[in-house]
């Protein structure tokens, strides 16, 4: 019985290393084609370039304001620095700063808020939710995925980083 099971797992490892390695189908390679696909009548959408280090840097808005960020898809929020929060008029008291955040400095204390209005080109999403970090724990600001979740879609592309909405 003990021979029994161990061939049975090790058919089972088999039929899936060898659903691992077998080509994808047609379907899949045309599932992935599709999404960069141009965009249809009606849709806002924006192109982010690279920059030199394979970053996407975009100049939004916040409430009609210009500021600058730095597309983050692994950031689950929209964080600002103190400085450029201060500049909205978001000067959160220490008390507020009750959030943990893991960042690639280590973890601090950031305090949350609700931004009314983000734009990117033609894309505005409505009440946002985001973090405010202190200056020397972020040197950009970055739009995360409580931004981008909002959109239709976000994709990576021919070196661009494509939103629509």
């Amino acid at each position: 019985m003990i021979f029994a099971a161990v061939l049975v797992g090790l058919g089972t490892f088999m039929a899936q290393l060898a659903d691992r390695l077998a080509p994808a189908p047609a379907s899949a390679t045309t599932a992935k084609l599709a999404m960069v696909e141009p965009v249809t009548a009606g849709q806002r959408s924006l192109n982010i370039p690279s920059d030199t280090r394979g970053h996407f840097r975009a100049e939004g808005r916040i409430d009609g304001q210009r500021i600058n960020f730095m597309v983050d898809t692994g950031a689950s929020m929209v964080a600002l620095n103190e400085s450029s929060a201060a500049r909205f008029g978001l000067r959160p008291a220490r008390g507020a700063y009750n959030a943990i955040v893991t960042t690639a400095n280590g973890t601090v204390k950031a305090a949350r808020t609700r931004l009314p209005m983000v734009e990117l080109g033609e894309i505005t999403v409505r009440d946002v939710d985001a973090l405010v970090l202190p200056d020397e724990a972020l040197s950009e600001n970055l739009l995360g995925l409580s931004f981008l979740s909002r959109l239709r879609r976000f994709a990576y592309a021919n070196g661009e980083m494509v939103l629509e909405q």
